[in-house]
C-alpha cells in the first residue's frame, strides 16, 4: 500500500525514546520530514540526525513558551506540520486514595493542557492546506482505568473526550483526529510500572512481567515497531476515513469492546 506520506512535515512529542522515537522512525522512513520534541534538546537531536530530513527540538509540555519555541523552530526549518503526534511521559504511579489537588494539577500540564495548545498551535495551517492528521498516544487506562495509575487514567479520559469532540469539528477540512492506545509494550514506561507493581505486590519484577504476559492473548508484551505501524497507518491518504476513533494495540488484552 502506498502511504502518500512524503515530505509531509511531522512533530512528533516525546520523540527521544519508547513509543514517540519508534513513531518518528516509521513516519521517517516513508519520507516524512520529522521533527523529534522532547526535553532533552541534544538527545533530540542525536536521534534525528539518523533521518534523511529531520531536526530535534527541545520541547517540555508543560511550559507554553516551550511549546512556542518548538512550534516556531519546525516552522522555520522544515514547514508547518501536517502531522501532530501527541505523546508524552506519564506522571508517577498512584492510586486515587492518594491524590490531591496539587498531583492532579502536574499530572493535567503535562497530559491534558499542554497536548491542547499544541493542537491550537498547528490546527490554523493544517485548516488552511485542508489537510492533517493528529494521532494522540494514549493508554488503554482510558477504556479500562489502571488502579495504579489514577492520574494518568483520569486527565487521558479527559484528551479522549476532548479529540473525540475536536474530531467531529475538523473533520469536514480534511484532518482526522485519533487516539491509539498501547497496552503492554516493551517501554521504559511498561517497565516502570511493572516495578511499582512488584514493589505494591512484594513479588519480583520478573513475576510480575511473567503474570502480565499470561493475561494477554498473544502471549507476549508488543514492540514499538508493532505500535508505530499503526499510528504511521494512520497518517496516511489509506486512513482519510478514520476519524474520531480509539484503537487498541494491546494483543487482546482488554476485553471490552
Amino acid at each position: 500500500m502506498e502511504l502518500n506520506l512524503e515530505g509531509r512535515v511531522a512533530l512528533v512529542g516525546g520523540g527521544t525514546a519508547g513509543l514517540g522515537l519508534a513513531v518518528g522512525q516509521a513516519l521517517a522512513g516513508e519520507g516524512v520530514h520529522v521533527a523529534l520534541a522532547g526535553r532533552r534538546r541534544e538527545l533530540a537531536e542525536q536521534e534525528a540526525s539518523a533521518f534523511s530530513r529531520g531536526i530535534g527540538v527541545e520541547m517540555d509540555v508543560r511550559d507554553a513558551k516551550s511549546i512556542a519555541r518548538a512550534i516556531e523552530r519546525v516552522g522555520n526549518d522544515l514547514g508547518p506540520p501536517d502531522i501532530l503526534i501527541l505523546n508524552s511521559g506519564g506522571p508517577p504511579p498512584s492510586r486515587a486514595i492518594e491524590l490531591d489537588r496539587e498531583s492532579l494539577e502536574t499530572a493535567g500540564d503535562l497530559l491534558l493542557y499542554g497536548p491542547l495548545q499544541l493542537v491550537n498551535s498547528c490546527l490554523p495551517a493544517m485548516r488552511d492546506r485542508s489537510w492533517g492528521r493528529i494521532v494522540a498516544i494514549g493508554s488503554t487506562s482510558v477504556q479500562a482505568p489502571i488502579p495504579i495509575l489514577a492520574s494518568s487514567s483520569i486527565f487521558r479520559a479527559a484528551v479522549a473526550s476532548y479529540l473525540k469532540l475536536l474530531a467531529e469539528d475538523v473533520a469536514a477540512e480534511g484532518i482526522t483526529v485519533n487516539m491509539v492506545h498501547p497496552g503492554r509494550l516493551a517501554t521504559d514506561r511498561t517497565i516502570e510500572i511493572d516495578r511499582a507493581r512488584a514493589q505494591q505486590s512484594k513479588t519480583s519484577i520478573e513475576e510480575v512481567r511473567a503474570a502480565a504476559g499470561r493475561l494477554i492473548p498473544l502471549g507476549r508484551y508488543g514492540s514499538p515497531e508493532e505500535f508505530a505501524a499503526l499510528v504511521t497507518f494512520l497518517c496516511s491518504d489509506g486512513a482519510r476515513y478514520i476519524t474520531g476513533e480509539q484503537i487498541r494495540v494491546d494483543g487482546g488484552l482488554v476485553r471490552s469492546m
